[in-house]
């Protein structure tokens, strides 16, 4: 049963988007609704002691993200969600850096190009990137975990099936919170939790999904991975709430990847919304999604 701090968050939710949404936010332009999203963000409140390290991969802005107790040689790849087109480190450090101190390992925060500026292959492009430079310093595949929710999840799964194909090392597994995986909008979900979702509405899912895959169709293994082939790919988590138009995304991933033989462990979260996990030390279902995902790192990377 969804504790009482879900229903009242949720409820404040309902009322911030619509008021974020509103007419004034649909009149200014793409960067300055990302700076908005960016200055929202700025109370989040990261794990104490973290410690974050600025660099830059072959152009690309990144974040390292720690606790004096991570372990060095592991690491999660965290890509970020936000529809392909929103959101960046500012967005989403604290939910990284949650992850990241429930599994004891370190975090990686890559700012991948977006859409519409830069559609589909660009963002799957610079994921690849960030996992080959992280094996060029050093890092073991079977040290590396991809992670990533919303788009990122997506993302996540696209970047693994592009290493697979290349016949390259791949991820000792894959982690996908509230993932969009099938930008076709097919599954039923759509409809039966329209009205429930607090954050995600059908026709905006479908502006940004049009933006994203440019000139390529919907159904393209790569932009919607539950029409993928996935055989091959390692250990999956998914997690997806109830209250999500993505859920069908979700149970059709783990239905494709547990028929293709990948091990898969899926939880529908009662009551939740999309990533809900952001919410942190507030919400008592963020702090024991985020403990479910410290496990199911630690499992697959042998620290248990």
């Amino acid at each position: 049963m969804p504790s009482f701090k879900s229903y009242f968050l949720e409820k404040v939710i309902k009322l911030s988007v619509k008021r974020v949404m509103g007419k004034q936010m649909l009149d200014v332009g793409i960067e300055e609704r990302r700076q908005k999203l960016d200055a929202a963000s700025k109370r989040l409140k990261m794990p104490k002691n973290s410690i974050v390290e600025s660099i830059h991969i072959e152009g690309m802005y990144a974040e390292w993200i720690s606790l004096p107790d991570s372990l060095n040689d592991k690491v999660i790849l965290y890509l970020h969600g936000g529809g392909y087109e929103y959101c960046s480190v500012q967005t989403h450090r604290t939910l990284a850096a949650g992850i990241g101190k429930a599994a004891g390992v370190k975090v990686l925060l890559p700012e991948y190009r977006l859409a519409p500026e830069h559609p589909f292959p660009a963002a799957i492009e610079d994921a690849v990137r960030v996992y080959r430079w992280l094996l060029e310093e050093g890092y073991q595949a079977s040290n590396i975990i991809v992670a990533g929710d919303s788009a990122g999840g997506g993302l996540s799964l696209a970047a693994a099936l592009v290493l697979r194909d290349q016949n390259g090392p791949l991820p000792a597994g894959i982690v996908c919170l509230s993932p969009w995986v099938d930008l076709t909008s097919s599954g039923e979900s759509y409809e039966t939790n329209r009205s429930l979702d607090p954050y995600l509405n059908v026709e905006g899912v479908w502006k940004v999904a049009r933006e994203y895959a440019g000139g390529e169709s919907l159904d393209h293994p790569l932009i919607s991975p539950v029409f993928a082939d996935l055989t091959g790919l390692p250990p999956l988590l998914i997690q997806v709430g109830n209250h999500e138009i993505l859920q069908s995304d979700a149970e059709l991933l783990a239905a494709h990847a547990r028929k293709a033989g990948v091990d898969v462990s899926f939880k529908v979260w009662d009551g939740m919304w999309h990533v809900w996990q952001m919410s942190g030390d507030f919400l008592p279902e963020a702090r024991n999604a985020i403990q479910e995902i410290g496990a199911f790192v630690k499992r697959i990377i042998n620290r248990m």
